[in-house]
């Protein structure tokens, strides 16, 4: 799984009507930690990123990796 940013997950999350106390509970960590790393003031281990990624896709979200023509982002799966 490719690593997501922390505005990749904002994205993800306001995408899906989820608040930070929402997507924290349903990946089993806690709003402080996913406040954080969406504001650039933390890192999240990889192993809690994985849960927050899965729950924003279970959710719908889709993530695109950065190419050469621009740079990461987030849609809505159909």
């Amino acid at each position: 799984m490719p690593t997501i940013t922390p505005l990749q997950v904002k994205l993800g999350r306001t995408a899906v009507g989820l608040g930070v106390r929402e997507l924290a509970e349903q990946a089993g960590v806690a709003p402080s930690t996913v406040q954080r790393f969406e504001s650039g003031k933390g890192d999240m281990h990889s192993k809690t990123l994985d849960r927050v990624q899965k729950v924003l896709e279970v959710g719908g979200v889709i993530f695109i990796p950065a190419d050469d023509v621009g740079g990461p982002g987030v849609r809505l799966a159909k």
